[in-house]
């Protein structure tokens, strides 16, 4: 066969040179006219077809299942199975490569990679992507394990050891902490003193040489697992806000201490220097400057291949941090300790990378007098996001609009009034972005109560979750999205939040508030909804792949818009994708078809 063959295209990219030669001496050239029948359903498959110009459609029965352009190959299942289980049908002329089922299986047998990629489902492809990408996460140090970092050695005194003592072991080992064990405090023994607590020690008063070091140090300390990430011990630091960790083993055995410059150095790259940035903050114009950063940063990370679902947790990590500091610098200490700033959409999820509109709001307690200037220190901090990154929303759905800020009892009835009698679809998104609500400064137990104000409320019927689901259909059908894909249509964008982002988030937010769970985060949803049995395991695992794999190509374009300061539009040109990733895109636009189907069985929608 003709060299052209296209070696480039998933899932033949992954073959050797010898298997290449396999396909190049067995396969064949085949021309099918418009609207001409590909395979129907139940004939036996004897090739795998692999489109070289036109268009081919799947149906079952009247219904698109998927559209395959240039380069794309079918139908791999129904090869394997023997038998077609749908109609494939030339949408004009059409010119393929046919491969024998008897090389196929041949090349199966010799390369797994190419049999995952062919006729596996979304899991397992995806498994097999991150097998052949091995190679670069391993390279990648934030996947290296904590005990591959320095560890420094721990030492140990007892609670009861003077400071002069501790301060003689300071000198002897060259440490500027040590771990002090406290019998008495039982599984919370093991605390922290370093350096820095020397002060502390120096302005109690008390004689150092009798002034014991288990009155000054710090309990529990903070603990990370040997067998943990490197990113998994970054997103420990940020949140507990600490310079070091004690390093244990499976048995609870503490392997060394792990200081943070130790550990930003292995990776060398900025986190560190985001987090002190935003800490040594002392102007509004500063934060701006380290919420520059924070994108610089997420390129880094997402070229070194970190994981999506880590990245967004150090991400979330670092922006509330950036909000609350931002929040202190602007609001008077009294309105912060009665009030509870919080955010929402897909920043409250910890799914948010790259900065887009902001979604906030304000909690005050119920009978605090807050301000005679509310609204104007709600418009400096919009503002001060704004020149952060942070655009406003054009919903106007942020603290410095009135219906975006009250007292918990009236939050507690605008919900209320949004969940059972909703005027329109405003009120229903409205109800849906507050249930992803994440506190961010303040006083937390605000958010808490309104939440649990919403969890007593009692649902009349069927028909007001159905009602709230409803907007799962709001873009259409993920099949009408194909010809957009393959560029068939005339447009050239994908949005990948209406196509499938939106559908899965809001699909599981619903089946959540159905179940009165109150977990912000899609991913907690899915494990709890699998938990209690609302769906199948294996669905909600590939619902998160898809999810993540969605939110990864969403940043890859994103990215790149940001590399060529241009807008972030959220928007994927086809065109840059390869085939592999344009294989996924089906697959996880089939998940979240068949995901819409269980939601209207489910939640009955058809009732709406």
């Amino acid at each position: 066969m003709p060299n052209a063959f296209n070696f480039s295209a998933s899932p033949f990219d992954c073959l050797s040179t010898d298997e290449q030669a396999l396909v190049r001496s067995n396969v064949d050239i085949a021309y099918f006219q418009p609207q001409a029948v590909v395979l129907e359903v139940g004939a036996e498959t004897t090739h795998l077809f692999v489109i070289i110009k036109g268009y081919v459609t799947q149906m079952d029965g009247d219904e698109v299942q998927a559209t395959f352009g240039p380069d794309d190959c079918f139908d791999g299942r129904s090869l394997v199975a023997g038998r077609a289980s749908s109609r494939f049908v030339a949408a004009e002329e059409v010119l393929v490569y046919q491969l024998a089922r008897a090389t196929v299986q041949e090349l199966i047998a010799r390369n797994a990679t190419f049999g995952a990629l062919l006729f596996s489902d979304l899991g397992n492809k995806l498994s097999a992507l991150a097998q052949r990408a091995e190679e670069h996460e391993t390279q990648s140090l934030l996947m290296a394990r904590v005990d591959q970092a320095y560890l420094r050695p721990a030492h140990t005194v007892p609670a009861s050891a003077s400071i002069v003592q501790v301060a003689q072991v300071f000198k002897d080992q060259r440490t500027t902490s040590v771990l002090v064990e406290d019998p008495s405090r039982g599984a919370q023994g093991l605390g922290i003193f370093t350096a820095t607590s020397l002060q502390h020690a120096v302005l109690d008063g008390r004689p150092l040489d009798r002034l014991p070091v288990g009155d000054l140090a710090v309990y529990p300390v903070v603990t990370v697992q040997a067998s943990d990430t490197i990113g998994d011990a970054m997103a420990v630091l940020l949140r507990a806000r600490v310079h070091r960790v004690v390093v244990v083993d499976e048995a609870g055995q503490v392997q060394g201490l792990l200081r943070a410059l130790d550990l930003f150095s292995f990776v060398a790259n900025q986190s560190h220097l985001v987090g002190v940035q935003i800490e040594q903050a002392s102007t509004l114009e500063d934060l701006q400057h380290a919420a520059a950063l924070i994108t610089q940063l997420i390129a880094a990370l997402h070229r070194g291949g970190m994981r999506i679902g880590l990245m967004t947790r150090l991400v979330q990590q670092l922006n509330t941090r950036l909000f609350e500091r931002a929040w202190g610098m602007i609001a008077p200490s009294d309105l912060q300790a009665n009030s509870c700033l919080f955010v929402m959409g897909s920043e409250g999820r910890g799914e948010q990378l790259l900065k887009t509109d902001q979604d906030n709001g304000l909690l005050l307690r119920d009978g605090y007098q807050p301000p005679h200037n509310l609204a104007e220190i709600c418009q400096q901090f919009s503002d001060a996001l704004a020149r952060f990154g942070y655009p406003e929303c054009p919903g106007r759905i942020m603290l410095n609009n009135p219906a975006w800020r009250g007292t918990v009892k009236e939050f507690t009835q605008r919900l209320k009034r949004w969940l059972l009698v909703p005027e329109g679809a405003d009120d229903l998104m409205h109800l849906g972005i507050f249930l992803d609500a994440l506190a961010v400064a303040g006083d937390a137990h605000l958010l808490t109560q309104v939440r649990d104000n919403l969890q007593a409320f009692t649902l009349d019927s069927d028909v007001q979750v159905a009602r709230f689901a409803a907007a799962v259909d709001a873009f259409g059908s993920p099949a009408s999205w194909w010809g957009r894909l393959l560029g068939r249509d005339g447009t050239e964008q994908v949005n990948l939040k209406k196509a499938g982002l939106f559908p899965i988030v809001h699909g599981v937010r619903s089946l959540a508030l159905a179940q009165g769970i109150g977990a912000t985060s899609t991913a907690e949803r899915l494990d709890a909804l699998v938990a209690q049995q609302v769906l199948d395991p294996k669905l909600g695992q590939e619902l998160q792949e898809s999810l993540y794999f969605l939110m990864g190509l969403r940043l890859q374009a994103g990215l790149h818009e940001w590399a060529l300061h241009r807008p972030i539009s959220g928007n994927v040109d086809p065109s840059t994708l390869s085939s592999l990733e344009r294989d996924l895109l089906k697959d996880t636009l089939a998940v979240v078809k068949r995901f819409k189907a269980v939601l209207h069985q489910r939640l009955r929608l058809d009732l709406v």
